[in-house]
Order: C-alpha cells, then structure tokens, then sequence
C-alpha cells in the first residue's frame, strides 16, 4: 500500500521513523533492535537515509596519506528489503540527486523494482561534503529534476530515452518540505512555489524539514492550502538529545530553536539533562500537534532511540 493511503486510512494520527543503513563493517542487528523498540507504535513506514561516498584521508602501509572516497554507510536498498521482508512494515528508502550519478539512480530503481519496493524519498541530499569528482557528477541537480526521471521511469522510459516495459505498479513517493523555509530559498514564497511545483508534478504526500516552534508548521500549512496543496503534509520531528544541539542543529539545518527551550537547554549541565528537556519539549510539542489532527508524525530518530520511544509511549 502507499504511503499516502496508509496515512489517510488510519484511525489515528499515524507514527513512523526514520533510520541510518549501518555503517560499513557492521551488522544489521543494531536497527533491528531499533524496529523492535519501536515497532509497538505500529509504525505505517520506516525511512531510510542513502549516503553517498565521502574524501578521506588514510595512511598505508608505507606511511602515505592518501585521499580516498569512502562511503561509510551503503546498503539502503537492501536494508528496505530486509525490513520489508522480516517486519512486513512498508520501508521508504531515500533517493537522492547529490553523490549519485543519474545512471546510478536507474539501476537502483531497477533494483527496486525487482524487489517489489515501490514507495520513495525523494530528495537532494547534502551538498557541503561532495567532492570535486561529485560536483562535476552527471546527477539532478535538484528534487524535482530527480522527480522527472522517476516519473518517467513509471512510464517505461529509460533515461537513455528507450522504451521498457512499465513496473507493474509504479512508484509513489514524497518529497521534502521547508517551514522555516530551505537555507537556499530567498523567501517563503519562493519556498511555497517550488514545493508546490513538487505536488503537481506528483508527490503524494510532503515531510517537513524538523523544527521545534509548532507555530511555523501551522503557519505553513495554512500557506500550502492557501496555494491549492492539498497532500498530507507530515511534521518531521526529533527529541533533543545532546546539549549542543542548541547550537548544532541551526548551524547544519537552519532550525529556529524557540527561546523558551533554548533558555532550558542553556541550563543543562549535560547531556542527559539535555535529553529530559528534549522529551518533555517533543511530548508537548506532539501533543499540540494530534490536538490539530496532523495526519501522521514522523520522527527523525538517529540516536534517539529511546527519546523517540518515551513521546511515543506518551502520545499513542
């Protein structure tokens, strides 16, 4: 079933996650014990970042440093697949421009497709560590340009512009959305317009960027249906867990942190102080949300396994 028809069919505000593909040498065990932490909220999907290769600098044997690319975490296809399959929960893996060439992103549909995952990410990815190789890559440019190949792909053109059979059931995807508005865009109309533009040329269903000031999601939906978007649009949330994170968190994804819960994360002595203020701030914050009747709540877990689990045992 699509995502966007197992958000609108529930009962009840929906639960989902997201997860990292284990890093390279280690087993998959670690986000199995994540799933079964979490599984008891009946999470509709499950996320699954792709990363794409990064420059790193090794010593070998002779005492040269080398620079190499490493992509420290592969496996995002496979891992949907092993989900799918041992959990039989619907698993979403993300499909990015940045870091992948656009032939890279055939074979991974293709990929998919044989394994009978069907329902997508899509998104830009992280532009700040490509390399030069990267950045002189034959890759989209952005969401949308990705969003065409896809479509196109559904429709049994191959990026070469030859003609294959059609999947048998096609991909469905959603796409990323920006409350506080995306680092590159000028203004929030610019940002209403692209997101929009996502919508009409098929996203089912839009997940927010994590932000902590409920007001801005509102304010932002509100805008969305002003402009004729009507597709779910999923607030993307994450427990704090790390004392700089107050810090962190705005630097990397341009989050407002609102004063009032910066002025308690200042008083924590460390991180576990930070964590408690961050669950109790994510409980109320979810809280707020259900009480507006948002169709689903998509928590952004990465090392808040046990953050995610306390507001969730709260909430549902």
């Amino acid at each position: 079933m699509k995502v966007s028809e197992r958000i609108r069919t529930a009962t009840k505000t929906a639960f989902s996650f997201e997860l990292l593909p284990p890093l390279k040498g280690n087993g998959i065990y670690q986000v199995f014990d994540t799933i079964d932490r979490l599984k008891e909220f009946d999470p509709k999907y499950i996320n699954i970042t792709t990363h794409h290769s990064e420059t790193v600098y090794r010593e070998d044997k002779d005492g040269v440093i080398r620079k190499v690319n490493v992509r420290r975490r592969p496996g995002t296809v496979a891992l949907a697949a092993a989900i799918q399959n041992r959990y039989g929960i619907t698993a979403v893996p993300h499909i990015i421009c940045k870091g992948f060439s656009k032939q890279e992103t055939e074979y991974a549909l293709i990929d998919l497709m044989f394994l009978g995952i069907t329902n997508l990410l899509l998104l830009r990815g992280d532009t700040h560590k490509l390399n030069e190789e990267q950045k002189k890559m034959d890759s989209h440019e952005h969401a949308t340009d990705l969003q065409e190949q896809v479509n196109n792909f559904n429709q049994g053109i191959a990026l070469d512009g030859s003609r294959f059979t059609p999947p048998e059931e096609p991909f469905s995807y959603g796409m990323a959305c920006y409350p506080e508005k995306h680092a590159e865009s000028p203004n929030m109309e610019s940002e209403i317009f692209y997101t929009k533009m996502k919508v009409d040329k098929g996203a089912e269903y839009l997940v927010t960027q994590m932000f902590f000031d409920n007001r801005k999601y509102f304010e932002f939906v509100d805008r969305c249906r002003a402009e004729g978007i009507h597709v779910p649009i999923i607030p993307g949330i994450k427990p704090i867990h790390m004392k700089n994170q107050l810090t962190v968190l705005p630097k990397i994804f341009g989050t407002n942190i609102p004063e009032d819960l910066a002025k308690e994360l200042r008083k924590c002595k460390n991180d576990e102080d930070a964590k408690e203020v961050g669950v109790e701030w994510c409980t109320a914050q979810c809280k707020e949300l259900i009480q507006h009747n948002v169709p689903s709540i998509h928590f952004y877990s990465l090392m808040a396994t046990e953050s995610v689990y306390r507001v969730a045992k709260e909430i549902y």
